[in-house]
């Protein structure tokens, strides 16, 4: 382990400092490997009857390859030096890391919960996340727009701002990147296959509500952003600085419930039969 985290010390100090100076965007990522953690303690059984374990020199093969990409990316051409590309050797490294000392039988239970710190546990570049940001900043423009519309406040729209109108005076609210709700779609993704892993046993229900995360998280900040078009009118402070994170957060309780609730409504849409049928 010693060796492991001086062999990729950039990578993790990294990761360390984008979690720490960016709490509110990719803070979760420091708790991502307790979880993992705990994936692992819950297949405690499964990988006791498997002790003790069988090492397999295979798994030499990918930290190898694992080591010598970071090392190509560290040392390499400019380009490659980069967080997201450097985890792929990470990656390599941890699966045969793991591969090596715990045996192929061990890897059946261990390689979700890697999947979901290699995944989940690392910030994604600007670059990558800004494609998705701009489509998330319209989508959640239209939908605040027409909630607005809907319960009858006067509202303008111009590309991503919103201009709310109350007696005669011009509110704007701009959507911004931090209201694209980015954060609360990672978010949700993480929690959805945290929860689906713990609680769901057949593969398509744990795939349905991964992807009920999706619409749930922007309909949620489509929501939060007309409700800061509302205060808005009352004063435009409100849409700056700390309350604007406070209405963030306090969205994201109402989204857990509906999360919730649509974790026990997929895991209910089936109900196993105990028992033979009755005769008729």
């Amino acid at each position: 382990m010693v060796l492991f985290g001086v062999v990729f010390s950039d990578f993790f100090i990294k990761q360390i400092r984008f979690a720490w100076l960016q709490p509110s965007d990719w803070g979760h990522t420091l708790i991502i490997p307790i979880v993992s953690g705990y994936f692992i303690w819950m297949r405690r059984a499964e990988l006791a009857r498997l002790q003790p374990f069988q090492q397999c020199w295979w798994g030499v093969l990918p930290v190898v390859l694992g080591v010598a990409w970071y090392m190509l990316c560290v040392f390499g051409p400019k380009p490659l030096y980069h967080h997201n590309v450097m985890s792929l050797g990470v990656a390599l490294a941890l699966y045969g890391t793991a591969w090596l000392l715990f045996g192929t039988k061990a890897l059946r239970w261990l390689w979700f919960p890697f999947a979901f710190t290699c995944i989940f546990g690392q910030t994604i570049s600007e670059v990558l996340l800004n494609k998705v940001t701009f489509q998330m900043q319209d989508i959640a423009a239209y939908g605040a727009h027409f909630l607005l519309v809907v319960i009858g406040t006067e509202v303008d729209r111009s590309g991503n701002t919103l201009i709310v109108w109350s007696d005669g005076v011009a509110h704007p609210l701009n959507v911004a990147e931090a209201c694209s709700g980015m954060r609360m779609l990672v978010a949700f993704l993480a929690l959805g296959v945290f929860l689906a892993y713990t609680n769901l046993q057949r593969p398509w229900q744990r795939v349905l509500l991964v992807i009920l995360g999706v619409p749930i998280a922007i309909v949620v900040n489509m929501v939060r952003v007309a409700s800061m078009g509302i205060l808005t009118q009352f004063d435009q402070n409100f849409v700056d600085g700390e309350f604007h994170e406070l209405v963030g957060i306090v969205w994201m309780l109402p989204a857990l419930f509906l999360y919730m609730g649509t974790l026990w409504v997929i895991r209910n849409l089936l109900v196993e039969s105990r028992g033979p049928p009755h005769a008729v």
